[in-house]
């Protein structure tokens, strides 16, 4: 019995890697139709967002399935209810996906060169990978480098702003193209939210506490898990 259930539970971690990457697909596609305005790509990130959403149902199912037939308890159900918590945070990762895409096929005219947004696109998207990465080889070390990185995703969202402020006073004919573009990087920003979330779920399958409500409490089975973003 328990053998059949690690090989569901190694099922989980594969359907999970999946879907991220999934919505490392969408991130990427989505910053890249943005840089070349290549609106075949654009809608291709966009179709990504049915793909995430079927991973999502596939792996809640296999969750629900895994709690009514082994009844989980203590880690193991840390680890299974943590993952339904993931997904709904990957789900909504694909669907800002899909929102920057968006934008870039209604987007009129030359843009300005942002590169910090080309540069939030990789840092968020790789803040994806590791916290899924994370659960999937239970690394507690590397969840907390994810939670971190968020720091880098919000600096540089600061600066794409005060870029987006100095081409408006410079060109106040631009200022709806910036404000696209600031819609953008807000989608990003978000984005590394989200991986955060994802991140703090490890650590709770892991330890059984929130990462900032009780540094430096134990362990303990029953406290709560991190509250959605």
């Amino acid at each position: 019995m328990r053998k059949t259930f690690d090989q569901q539970l190694q099922q989980l971690g594969a359907e999970l890697t999946h879907m991220g990457g999934l919505c490392e697909t969408a991130i990427a596609s989505a910053a890249m139709a943005l840089k070349n305005g290549d609106r075949d790509l654009a809608r291709r990130a966009i179709a990504a967002d049915t793909e995430i959403d079927q991973a999502e149902k596939d792996i809640e199912r296999l969750c629900l399935k895994l709690l009514l037939q082994q009844q989980p308890v203590a880690r193991d159900l840390r680890q299974i209810s943590s993952a339904l918590k993931m997904i709904t945070d990957m789900e909504r990762i694909g669907d800002q996906a899909a929102d920057i895409s968006e934008i870039v096929l209604y987007i009129s005219g030359e843009l300005p060169e942002m590169p910090h947004i080309g540069e939030m696109a990789r840092a968020a998207s790789a803040m994806v990978t590791r916290s899924v990465e994370a659960y999937v080889q239970r690394d507690l070390d590397l969840a907390k480098e994810v939670i971190l990185s968020d720091d880098q995703v919000d600096a540089l969202f600061d600066q794409v702003k005060s870029e987006l402020i100095g081409l408006i006073a410079q060109d106040p004919a631009c200022s709806g193209q910036a404000l696209d573009l600031l819609m953008i990087a807000k989608y990003l920003e978000r984005i590394g939210d989200h991986a955060t979330n994802i991140a703090e779920w490890v650590e709770f399958s892991i330890l059984g506490r929130h990462p900032e409500s009780d540094p430096e409490g134990d362990a303990q089975e029953n406290r709560p898990g991190p509250s959605e973003r």
